[in-house]
């Protein structure tokens, strides 16, 4: 009896250590249970971190972006080799359909891209919405031009030679893209556009130099900021400034105090959820106080989207830039 009872304890123990090593416990499996939610945290808190991270570093600023994959038809990157900066400087093209089978000249619409750093292939989305825009609706043809702003986007910064977005566009990309294509070369065949940090390179460069385009449509562009540039003498930051009226408000005086020169026909368009919406009022108020006209289009509903706006109204801003080539070629 001594014997078999010793042996019924000795197999009830072997049994008890075998459930604890394959985890077939209460207890074992608590401990997955646990160790799995701790690993799921863990992940959690990395991507979290790796994220902060991210927004904590701005991209790294290239002067060449190649085009991610894209089967837009007729959309096409390039470089050209800028004096100034001697280095190759990038930027994407799109064709109308049929460019490689006539002969005809076409008016350029510059588009210039959000945010910074520059990146010419920043906006390429939108090069979908243009080509279809084109192509179902019948919308005269152009050639739309997606261009590098540089480290300051759209931007020249004083004393810095590498930072040099807007000069680098004006005084060189325009020609290279005038002397390489089949281009309406003078300013009855050019456009001015952009969206958010692009809207106000669109404005900032289309008042400084309105001998060089004669249609500009601002989008969505931050314009509290531009005014804060000019109260503070310059100053967007403490660590950047701009010369002295080299900002959205000033030019708008020093255009609008003019007795001569051309007029470049005006667009202001921002979408009601934009966080830039009430801003953009201001300065369409502040623009009609200097006299100067535009065409105002406020889209209901639409957020801080280039790509959302063209959803609703592309049409309406296509067909804006190509009513004003028309009406310059006929003057």
């Amino acid at each position: 009896m001594r014997l078999l009872l010793a042996f019924m304890v000795a197999a009830v123990c072997a049994l008890d250590v075998h459930a604890q090593s394959s985890g077939g416990t209460r207890s074992g499996k608590n401990d997955a249970v646990l160790s799995s939610t701790q690993q799921t945290k863990a992940t959690k808190q990395a991507d979290q971190s790796k994220k902060l991270r991210a927004k904590a570093s701005p991209p790294r600023f290239r002067w060449v972006n190649p085009l991610p994959q894209s089967r837009v038809p007729g959309l096409k990157h390039a470089t050209f080799l800028s004096p100034s900066l001697r280095r190759e400087v990038g930027y994407l093209i799109l064709f109308p359909a049929g460019y490689e089978s006539t002969e005809f000249r076409y008016p350029v619409v510059y588009y210039l891209h959000g945010g910074r750093p520059g990146n010419e292939s920043k906006s390429f989305r939108l090069a979908d919405q243009i080509q279809k825009l084109m192509n179902s609706l019948s919308v005269p043809p152009s050639i739309y031009v997606f261009v590098n702003g540089g480290p300051v986007s759209h931007y020249d910064m004083p004393g810095d030679e590498q930072a040099k977005g807007a000069s680098v566009f004006i005084k060189e990309l325009i020609p290279h893209i005038d002397s390489t294509y089949r281009t309406i070369a003078n300013r009855s065949g050019r456009g001015l556009e952009g969206f958010s940090q692009g809207g106000r390179g669109t404005m900032r460069l289309a008042l400084r130099y309105p001998d060089v385009f004669c249609s500009a449509a601002a989008g969505g562009g931050g314009y509290a900021t531009e005014k804060r540039i000019s109260d503070s003498g310059g100053f967007e930051s403490p660590s950047l400034r701009f010369e002295a009226g080299d900002n959205a408000w000033d030019l708008v005086r020093t255009y609008g105090e003019r007795r001569t020169g051309a007029n470049v026909s005006w667009m202001i368009y921002v979408g009601t959820k934009g966080f830039n919406y009430e801003n953009n009022l201001d300065y369409m108020r502040f623009l009609s106080k200097n006299g100067i006209e535009f065409e105002r289009l406020i889209v209901p509903e639409v957020p801080h989207s280039a790509v959302g706006i063209y959803a609703k109204v592309g049409e309406q801003i296509m067909r804006f830039h190509v009513k004003n080539f028309r009406d310059a070629n006929s003057k």
